[in-house]
């Protein structure tokens, strides 16, 4: 328009500047530089200075932040390792997030820490599993520990069989043909679901002889453990031996010496594999007729049995030096059992103590994993929660107290459980007085569960029924710590996974079914699970074993019959409308109205 200046009219219009615009436009036709007069000024040098430093700074800042990435993970873990690795699978039986909760507040208390004192094992938290089996929304361990070893989703009671009865290949057993060394370290008996479903396969967890036979290599696979050390020796032992719990006269320990096992079975021999530095594959090690005693009993009889530690460390310590120059390094599943045993109890000072040892072994695994020069990690998580802890009790009809007393635990000497079997132990062999019972019940409390308030009607209900003696020593601590149960079985809660590397375990972060869990470990291994179940399946075909009542039924053993408590009725969202249970006294056919 006019009277307005043209664009091109902003750019500079004096000679000086027409003339460089000019040789700029030759320099780009003639490709010749830009002739430019006199030195450059102290402003261009500035400006080259400045950048210099930016591009240096920016340097040598992603070369900081590379070296401390590293520094981090000194092995450079990733989600897909190759080559050489170490996987360590700890299960902590029974553990729900409130078991933390109770004893990260009993710790604080016990050691005068604050309240911003945290347990080694909360540091690691990645996820939570979802925990229902095929059969039910609640599981119990068998099922959730073959969501492990499978990866597959089965009925309550099943080790490591699928729903219609057919064997699943675990990860322990691909692991073993893959190349891989592989051990077993728990606190109760080795034969019970968890370490059995990892090792064993049968139609209903109860057939712990079988178990134990199975372990030792006496089914299709044979030896598939390198390394078992736990409790349980009753069921290895023929029942013409003292200390003996199988139905048949069939010597276990025979068969797995036969199939080149060491055998260990007391403290001394423990203490001479000194710290596993000692230790002769393949190893047996069974340190208590049955479970291992709770830590809280345990710690007094140091002198007999090992920790869950102390076995986790050995364990470690021989399998690292074992495949320090195999091609492939080797699996671990660690079990804290009894944590599961203190919540059927529900018995608080058991629990915390059981979960306190837990994290000790935790930290031991964390502490190898450093050190060890092969690449390794640990995912640990529980098979499912036990009795519906809570960290609140309503006592009274009143409204209640937000209260809870980790210092009644504090004083606390003996777990229930042990003040049950000393009880009973003093009625069999003493047959003592009405006045020296009364007597020896009121030590007992005072004594083992450091409860100085009891009451009489406390002391009566023992004497009077000492039968149920477990629960009410544990009932009576719950009440003074106000600690809540809602069931002496499992519940339903969705449990935590804890890992020594997120970065490695990224396909555990965030909630996840419990298979997923056995799909992480399988795929870490890089290890073919499938191979194995087919294995299993053409080699067990044929094969069958003679049952209790003489039968012969297939080698997994009998299939369980409609109506047992673990079975594979699906048992999900339906409800029958039977709240009162009057069938469990008049039968399923009742129709009574009280």
């Amino acid at each position: 328009m006019p009277g307005e200046r043209p664009l091109l009219a902003n750019r500079a219009s004096d000679e000086l500047s027409n003339g460089r615009d000019l040789a700029e436009e030759d320099a780009l036709l003639t490709g010749q530089p830009t002739q430019r007069d006199g030195p450059r000024t102290w402003k261009f040098w500035r400006e080259l200075g400045l950048f210099v430093w930016a591009v240096l700074a920016t340097t040598l800042v992603i070369i900081l932040a590379v070296i401390y990435q590293k520094s981090q993970d000194p092995k450079h873990t990733s989600p897909h390792p190759n080559g050489k690795r170490n996987l360590i699978f700890m299960v902590s039986d029974g553990m729900g997030p409130t078991s933390l909760s109770l004893t990260r507040s009993f710790m604080q208390y016990q050691n005068g820490e604050p309240w911003s004192r945290q347990l080694v094992i909360d540091q690691h938290m990645i996820g939570q599993s979802r925990t229902r089996s095929s059969s039910s929304l609640v599981t119990d361990s068998a099922a959730g520990a073959t969501a492990f070893s499978c990866a597959s989703k089965s009925y309550n009671g099943a080790i490591s069989v699928t729903p219609d009865h057919e064997p699943c290949g675990t990860v322990l057993e691909a692991a073993k043909k893959a190349g891989y060394m592989t051990g077993l370290v728990v606190t109760t008996r080795i034969t019970d679901a968890t370490p059995a479903c990892f090792a064993a396969h049968v139609n209903m967890r109860s057939e712990e002889d079988r178990i134990a036979e199975q372990m030792v290599g006496d089914y299709p696979l044979g030896r598939v453990v390198d390394l078992m050390l736990g409790g349980g020796r009753c069921h290895f032992l023929a029942n013409t031996t003292e200390g003996s719990c199988r139905a048949d006269d069939k010597d276990v320990i025979s068969l797995a010496k036969s199939n080149g096992f060491n055998y260990i079975s007391d403290r001394k021999a423990f203490d001479d594999l000194k710290g596993g530095k000692a230790l002769e594959f393949p190893m047996l090690g069974l340190f208590s007729p049955t479970d291992i005693p709770y830590e809280i009993d345990r710690r007094n009889e140091n002198d007999i049995y090992p920790s869950l530690d102390e076995m986790a460390e050995a364990a470690l310590v021989a399998l690292s030096e074992a495949t320090k120059d195999s091609e492939k390094g080797f699996f671990l599943m660690i079990e804290g059992s009894r944590i599961d045993h203190a919540g059927h109890h529900n018995d608080p000072a058991a629990q915390v103590h059981e979960v306190l040892a837990y994290d000790k072994a935790f930290s031991t695994v964390l502490e190898f994993l450093k050190n060890d020069p092969t690449e390794g990690i640990m995912v640990s998580t529980s098979d499912h929660e036990t009795g519906g802890l809570a960290t609140a009790r309503q006592l009274h009809a009143t409204y209640p107290e937000y209260l809870w007393y980790p210092g009644a635990l504090a004083n606390a000497t003996h777990s229930a459980e042990r003040l049950d079997l000393e009880y009973k132990d003093y009625l069999e062999t003493s047959h003592p007085s009405t006045s020296d019972k009364a007597e020896f019940v009121r030590k007992s409390i005072s004594e083992g569960l450091g409860i100085k308030d009891f009451a009489q009607e406390e002391v009566d209900k023992l004497l009077t029924e000492p039968d149920t003696a477990l629960y009410q020593y544990a009932d009576m601590i719950s009440r003074r710590s106000q600690t809540g149960w809602s069931t002496h079985g499992h519940s339903g809660a969705d449990v935590n996974i804890y890992s020594s590397d997120p970065k490695a375990a990224l396909a555990l972060v965030g909630n996840h079914e419990n298979t997923e869990v056995g799909d992480f470990l399988r795929n870490y291994l890089g290890v073919d699970v499938d191979a194995i179940t087919e294995e299993l399946k053409q080699k067990g075909a044929s094969l069958n074993v003679q049952a209790a009542d003489g039968s012969e039924v297939s080698w997994m053993g009998p299939i369980p019959e409609d109506g047992q408590r673990l079975d594979g009725q699906t048992h999900l969202a339906s409800y029958s409308g039977d709240f009162r249970k009057r069938h469990l006294v008049h039968g399923r056919g009742c129709d009574c109205e009280h």
